[in-house]
């Protein structure tokens, strides 16, 4: 592990907070703004948009490539930059590719497979290196709280994003004069102008935050890893799946996740089914729910780093976690038991609580990924960061999905609707106790080891590092 000789600050965590948050704030509008203009004012079915952004999903089988090679180069920063500006191009993509389908739909949408690939690839590059690069230096008693300060700013991302892009996307009548309908203000050049104004400023803010945050290795120990043999990419894969820790944590991360998005797209609906909430009432819920995780990562990110609370040690992340899944467990075995009694069950505290549990979840096995990313043979943090985001990104892409057919096929053996739903989320809570059970399962993370072959090179970095 990096030396806390050389630990970032908090500025400079807050630095790289602000990379993510221009990350979120790009990728927002694909699930957004491009979507809401597919299905509404383009009036495309619902899975067009849907199938777009799985096929960015799907690009993410990339992950251990790109942290592979940040690892064998030694710098992740080119990584971030070269990440984030190919996402900014993708995502402008994408913004001029809806636009091009008011006047020409095939050319449309064979540009915007195009650019929601390049998306893919942008978001797998540079997120995962941002990640590797905090795992690397980023002392182990601050690991929660600048996991919650990254996590938090990726939620400000979305909000300044959205909020900025909605303020000047809709054209006011005086200026907007002939319209396709009543009170219909979309223009498509708007459209095209906004994504580009949000991926210029986005690019620009990611570029100058991480500019300087990375520690670079001296000249000695610099030329010491070019003469090193570079492992082949299949061959480092393999070792890094042969590690217990790695590979446990990999089926962790995917069982919790999958088992999170589960509920993403059946929670409304159950509102609506069970107790009757309108649309806007299961709108808010989710706004709830989205409070409850910030306000739960806020709270285990200050109480993890406390002394007397572990102070960031393996241990106590590891029960965080735990805790974490169980308690998310509990409470989405409140939302079953709610749907058999919903006029006595409070579904707007469950789900703020169902919310604190998942955000103090997620920060806790994030510190604990960023503590087991540096551990075993050193220089292959980003490659263990690029599995377990990959674990992630299969989660994401199957668990919502999986979650709306368990619900229709549990009402094909349910007559009552509310009990489909409930069991569903009887289901998602078993999954999240078997996740706690993996993580119990993971080792406390070893001191980083030299890679075989590469003697001279742990040689020059100690001897620099104590030197410095």
């Amino acid at each position: 592990m990096t030396s806390t000789a050389s630990s970032l600050g908090w500025i400079a965590v807050a630095r790289l907070g602000l990379v993510q948050a221009s990350l979120g704030a790009m990728i927002v509008l694909t699930t957004s703004t491009f979507n809401r203009v597919m299905a509404v004012e383009l009036a495309m079915a619902a899975s067009v948009p849907g199938a777009l952004v799985a096929l960015r999903e799907v690009l993410q089988f990339l992950r251990p490539r790109w942290g592979h090679g940040s690892d064998v180069g030694g710098r992740r920063t080119p990584w971030i930059i070269g990440g984030m500006g190919v996402l900014a191009l993708g995502v402008f993509g994408a913004g001029l590719s809806t636009a091009w389908m008011s006047t020409n739909m095939t050319a449309g949408l064979t540009a915007a497979a195009l650019s929601y690939v390049v998306i893919g690839i942008g978001v797998g590059a540079g997120g995962t290196n941002l990640l590797a690069l905090l795992a690397k230096q980023v002392a182990p008693a601050r690991r929660a709280p600048a996991a919650t300060i990254v996590w938090l700013m990726m939620f400000v991302g979305f909000i300044v994003s959205t909020i900025t892009a909605g303020a000047v996307l809709d054209v006011p009548e005086a200026v907007a004069g002939a319209t396709t309908a009543a009170g219909d203000s979309y223009s498509p050049e708007r459209l095209v102008w906004v994504t580009g104004g949000v991926c210029l400023v986005a690019f620009l803010v990611s570029v100058l935050a991480v500019w300087g945050v990375e520690t670079s290795p001296g000249p000695a120990a610099a030329t010491a890893r070019q003469a090193t043999p570079k492992p082949s990419f299949l061959e480092t894969l393999r070792d890094v799946w042969r590690e217990d820790n790695a590979r446990r944590f990999a089926l962790f991360v995917f069982l919790s996740m999958f088992a999170y998005t589960m509920q993403d797209l059946i929670l409304e609906p159950f509102a609506g089914v069970a107790f009757g909430f309108t649309v806007g009432e299961s709108t808010r819920l989710t706004a709830t729910q989205q409070m409850g995780a910030v306000a739960g990562m806020v709270l285990v990110g200050i109480l993890a780093s406390r002394s007397w609370l572990g102070g960031g040690h393996p241990s106590a992340l590891k029960l965080w976690t735990i805790g974490g899944c169980v308690a998310s467990a509990l409470t989405l075995g409140g939302l079953a038991v709610g749907s058999q009694i919903p006029g006595t069950w409070s579904l707007t505290v469950n789900v703020a609580l169902m919310g604190l549990a998942t955000g103090g979840f997620t920060v806790a096995a994030v510190s604990s990924m960023m503590g087991l990313a540096g551990a075993g043979t050193r220089n292959r943090e980003g490659i263990r960061m690029g599995v377990w985001g990959l674990a992630q990104a299969m989660a994401f892409a199957t668990g919502g999905f999986v979650g709306t057919v368990a619900v229709d096929a549990s009402r094909l053996v349910l007559t009552d609707p509310a009990s489909a739903y409930g069991a569903v989320f009887a289901v998602e809570g078993v999954l999240f106790l078997v996740a706690a059970v993996l993580a119990a399962r993971v080792g406390a993370p070893r001191e980083a080891e030299a890679p075989a072959g590469a003697p001279v090179l742990s040689a020059v970095a100690e001897r620099e590092l104590h030197a410095g």
